[in-house]
């Protein structure tokens, strides 16, 4: 599990790549699956419905991939910036969940339909456009922080993967 199902550094030195995306496949246990998948669904159908399951699919894909990328350019900074054991202990941190691939599809859907109401925890009524920015300034929060429970990073890169689509969907190229 820890060698095909985690991201981190010393995974990608030892040729494992394919967890760049087999890591969007595992989870801490059934809080966080269940977590994942609410918003895969309720944002996933949005964008299903949109653009095909197709797409979809292409999308949380290229957000499991943007999310791994962005964690390991994140721990390869704290290697390099640390001293000691923060620089190994960086090196063999792991990661796993569908969040970035999930941050993809959700802020994709924001992105899309700014002005909708989303209902946080089933009972808040937020605008969307107001929970992206949110969700972005958590994550860099979280970065900053130095929370090392939640990936920002991996959120971060399924937001920049979603940033994308939404640029490649505004100029008629998805």
């Amino acid at each position: 599990m820890l060698n095909n199902f985690t991201i981190s550094l010393d995974n990608i030195k030892n040729g494992r790549l394919h967890t760049l995306i087999t890591n969007a496949f595992s989870h801490v246990d059934a809080w966080h699956l269940m977590s994942n998948m609410l918003g895969l669904y309720f944002f996933g159908s949005s964008i299903a419905s949109k653009f095909g399951p197709e797409f979809l699919l292409k999308l949380y894909l290229a957000g499991a991939i943007g999310g791994s990328v962005f964690y390991l350019g994140h721990q390869s900074y704290k290697s390099l910036t640390s001293k000691g054991y923060g620089a190994i202990k960086a090196s063999k941190d792991l990661a796993l969940g569908a969040s970035g691939a999930v941050n993809a599809v959700m802020l994709l859907d924001i992105f899309l339909n700014p002005r909708a109401t989303i209902y946080l925890d089933f009972f808040i009524p937020v605008p969307a456009a107001l929970l992206g920015i949110f969700l972005i300034g958590k994550d860099m929060l979280r970065i900053i922080e130095g929370d090392s429970t939640i990936s920002g990073s991996a959120h971060l890169g399924g937001m920049a993967v979603a940033a994308i689509a939404w640029s490649r969907v505004r100029k008629g190229r998805f």
